[in-house]
């Protein structure tokens, strides 16, 4: 059984940083591709950031690029995403996600191209 969790959110002033955690079990990740996702209350789940598993590749929407960085432990099955200078529009509910597919630049952060959810972590920025 697949199962992924996110933990590492909070509470974190204008400016401030996170570092969240995608722990995974039932599955190797070195194998998959890995993609956060976030959704704030009334909007859609956005793709935030992707690692590749083919070849390392990395992708950030623009709204993050810059600021996070998206890194994996395949030792420890485990996916990072590190949160820098963070915005009150930040805030939302993080999730991990995973697939078995080759993703690129242009499929990525389609949500349907991702097959194990994790539950999500909750980061708010606010003063």
């Amino acid at each position: 059984q697949v199962q992924l969790v996110e933990s590492g959110g909070g509470l974190v002033q204008p400016g401030g940083s996170l570092r969240l955690s995608c722990a995974a079990s039932g599955v190797t990740l070195d194998y998959y591709t890995l993609g956060w996702f976030r959704q704030a209350p009334g909007k859609e789940r956005e793709g935030v950031s992707c690692i590749s598993s083919f070849d390392g590749s990395t992708y950030y929407s623009d709204s993050v690029k810059g600021r996070f960085t998206i890194s994996r432990d395949n030792a420890n099955n485990t996916v990072y995403l590190q949160m820098n200078s963070l915005k009150p529009e930040d805030t939302a509910v993080y999730y991990c996600a995973t697939s078995k597919l080759h993703l690129n630049w242009h499929t990525w952060s389609r949500r349907f191209k991702y097959d194990y959810w994790g539950q999500g972590t909750q980061v708010t920025v606010s003063s």
